[in-house]
């Protein structure tokens, strides 16, 4: 019988997960549109994405020196991050040098498993926003953790299709 290794007994399968992601966010639709609040869904997945970030950075950085600047930060969220939420690199990264950085991801495999052609126009852009959430705070919650206060918007620019994430981190 062959032997695991245990990071590989701590992995979760790709289907397992996005089957999950969906259905958390499907949950907090659900739960508050009673409520008829629609930024309360938004800022919920928000926040438990800020949590789940937090726990990142600091599993992440915990046998390493603290980072010297923004820019190692996100170039470390680029790389060694994404890499272990999303499964891949950044694809680009760009910044205008006064606190601005734009990553972007053109093929972003959590909106992948979307039927957007069933929606258009504003119920298309609400849902996809609603699906950012989590991701967002992911990103927000582990540049707070490596000592960066931003904020952080997702933006799509091809619907229905929204494959090409772009994420601003603006940073104070």
């Amino acid at each position: 019988m062959p032997q695991h290794t245990e990071a590989e007994d701590r992995q979760v399968s790709e289907s397992a997960w996005d089957y999950f992601y969906m259905e958390v966010v499907s949950v907090e639709q659900r739960l508050y549109k009673v409520d008829s609040d629609a930024d309360a869904a938004y800022s919920k997945l928000e926040l438990l994405g800020f949590r789940v970030g937090h726990g990142i950075a600091e599993r992440s950085t915990k046998d390493r020196p603290r980072f010297v600047d923004t820019l190692d930060i996100i170039k470390f969220i680029c790389k060694e991050m994404w890499i272990s939420v999303f499964k891949k690199q950044v694809d680009n990264l760009k910044t205008n040098h006064r606190g601005v950085f734009v990553l972007v991801d053109n093929n972003f495999k959590w909106l992948s498993r979307m039927a957007s052609d069933t929606l258009t126009g504003e119920a298309s852009k609400t849902m996809i926003a609603e699906h950012l959430a989590l991701p967002c705070g992911i990103i927000r919650g582990t540049l707070a953790g490596l000592g960066v206060s931003a904020v952080v918007v997702a933006e799509t620019t091809n619907l229905p299709q929204c494959n090409v994430v772009e994420w601003c981190c603006y940073y104070f």
